[in-house]
């Protein structure tokens, strides 16, 4: 009996040590937590192997398995110390009496209780995945059983014995928390002084038994989470760090755009649509110290090339003239808006300039919008944006006749799966006459 405590208590102590160890590892490995609690109830039949006397055994030896009978019947609760490891405890009951004619009558009763270590082998081995509802599991540990004979002339004597006990469970998640399983076990009893059939051997005369179980059951995993522990989805903590990771270098590649290759981020620049070649300041605005709506830049360009002031003039005009009709010259809007974004109202002012300075001249209000919606509604906001902008160069000054609005509807020259690409097409462009 004193190997049996020692034998016991030094396999408890090493699971314990075991998955003490394992939990703390899944502490620093992972980020998901699961459900770890499980309650697991079977029935099933059991069969004592051996030892039995001379004309008794368990099984008609004529069948392969005998005559199926429920006689075991066991409950238990499950504790995972990590989605690997875990630890249950479980209470059975059989009654082990002859299946067969040929044998003898018999009839023993057999009350176990089991402490045992559990392998979730579908985690164990990477599988889980392919498994899908799948899954199995090995366990083993330490039992403590009672066995009393129900007839003959050790009727009522109980005697307790112990040893060792293992084996297997494949099991099928039917709900999110709750799974069928079919559990074979076997234990192997090394202190016992019953025969299965009910006779006692000699008080010094240690028997070898062995009974096996086999039965189909049920398990029902409980806590916050809203899926069985045992098929709970795991992250790892090292590849969510990696993830966000990619995700802020994602970000600053994004910032970091240079739409009008200025030289000024897109998240920097408050003029998105600057002429290429023209300066620009550290804001990405076109240089205009003189504030006559033609960028510095372009001014110093026409001065070095023409050298009389007619000719500097008629040049001027048709070059900026020129710019506004090929696009160069645009206001732009938020997604669904109709008002002008603030950092845009420069191609208005542009606009008014010319016109203030050429009398004469009209010019066509071109409104645009992207492709996301329908088409008459878009053809209906391009409209309205160019009215807005009307609207806008008539309270400057301008008069009504001066202005045409044309609706250009969507603009499907960009990527419409871009945001930024979008960004582009929702303005308003003009077209002097």
């Amino acid at each position: 009996m004193k190997k049996l405590i020692l034998l016991i208590s030094f396999s408890v102590l090493t699971l314990t040590q075991s998955f003490a160890q394992d939990k703390d590892t899944l502490k620093t490995d992972l980020n998901d937590e699961f459900n770890r609690w499980s309650f697991e109830f079977n029935l099933g039949q059991s069969k004592g192997i051996k030892p039995y006397s001379e004309g008794y055994f368990g099984s008609d030896p004529n069948k392969s398995f005998g005559s199926v009978t429920l006689n075991h019947y066991s409950g238990g609760v499950r504790y995972m110390f990590s989605p690997k490891f875990g630890l249950k405890a479980d209470i059975a009951f059989d009654r082990l009496e002859n299946l067969s004619k040929e044998s003898l009558d018999f009839e023993m009763q057999h009350i176990r209780f089991g402490v045992q270590g559990v392998v979730n082998a579908a985690r164990l081995f990477d599988i889980q995945e392919p498994l899908g509802r799948f899954g199995f599991l090995f366990h083993g540990g330490i039992q403590v059983a009672q066995m009393t004979p129900q007839m003959g002339i050790n009727k009522d004597r109980d005697e307790w014995n112990g040893g060792i006990m293992f084996g297997f469970t494949p099991e099928f998640r039917i709900t999110k928390n709750l799974a069928m399983n079919a559990d074979f076990t076997m234990n192997s009893n090394v202190r016992q002084h019953f025969n299965w059939d009910g006779a006692y051997s000699d008080p010094n005369n240690n028997l070898a038994g062995s009974l096996y179980t086999i039965s189909l059951g049920a398990s029902f995993s409980f806590g916050a989470q809203k899926i069985h522990g045992d098929w709970a989805v795991l992250r790892d903590k090292q590849q969510e760090e990696i993830e966000a990771l990619e995700k802020r270098v994602g970000e600053i590649e994004n910032n970091m755009a240079d739409t009008d290759q200025d030289g000024v981020p897109d998240y920097l620049d408050a003029e998105p649509n600057s002429i290429a070649g023209v300066a620009v300041d550290t804001k990405g605005r076109m240089v205009d110290l003189n504030k006559n709506g033609v960028p510095d830049e372009m001014e110093r360009y026409l001065n070095s090339t023409y050298t009389t002031n007619q000719m500097l003039v008629n040049s001027e005009k048709e070059t900026v003239k020129k710019l506004i009709n090929e696009g160069y010259v645009a206001t732009y809007f938020d997604f669904n808006k109709t008002k002008p974004t603030n950092v845009s109202t420069e191609g208005i002012d542009f606009i008014l300039t010319y016109l203030r300075n050429n009398p004469t001249a009209t010019v066509d209000i071109i409104g645009h919008a992207d492709e996301i919606g329908k088409n008459p509604y878009n053809d209906k906001l391009a409209t309205t944006r160019a009215n807005s902008v009307k609207e806008i160069l008539m309270k400057a000054g301008i008069t009504e006749d001066r202005l045409n609005v044309v609706s250009e509807g969507e603009d499907t020259s960009v990527d419409k799966d871009s945001a930024g690409a979008r960004r582009l097409v929702r303005r308003v462009t003009f077209k002097v006459k």
